[in-house]
């Protein structure tokens, strides 16, 4: 009964149900984003994969919509590159992008929240964004170390 009551409120909200296609107008409001970020994690990212129509119009399914939210936060909170997106997306799949269960670069179990405790100790006067690079140069660190020691 909540569910169906929630997804009223979401329909008036917005003039569409939670399953309904939208537009890239739609989805870069909805993410706090430019089109032309969309437009570019799609040459990025073969796993968004908007419908396109005639005259190229873009089609987003809710499947991409909760890509791009992941992506979005990968990027943006977790402080991950693109090019380390790339390799979660490649070494986890999707679903487990979706679910939070990622594997690093270097195959290992981890995230930044390791790092930062890691970190946390031996930078106790740093604030909580340095810290948070230092655990993200931390974890990048450890993925150079270990393609090394393959090599």
């Amino acid at each position: 009964m909540a569910d169906t009551a929630a997804a009223k409120t979401q329909i008036r909200r917005n003039g569409k149900s939670p399953e309904a296609f939208r537009t890239i107008s739609e989805v870069a409001g909805e993410l706090d984003l430019p089109q032309h970020v969309l437009r570019f994690w799609e040459s990025k990212f073969p796993q968004v994969k908007p419908l396109k129509r005639g005259g190229g119009r873009r089609y987003y399914r809710p499947d991409d919509l909760i890509l791009l939210k992941r992506i979005r936060d990968l990027l943006y909170t977790d402080g991950y590159t693109i090019r380390g997106v790339q390799k979660l997306l490649r070494n986890n799949g999707v679903k487990k992008i979706l679910n939070g269960d990622l594997i690093n670069a270097s195959g290992n179990l981890g995230d930044v929240q390791e790092a930062l405790e890691a970190v946390s100790a031996e930078a106790g006067s740093a604030d909580s964004a340095q810290r948070r690079e230092l655990a993200i140069i931390l974890l990048e660190l450890e993925t150079i170390r270990d393609s090394l020691r393959k090599a």
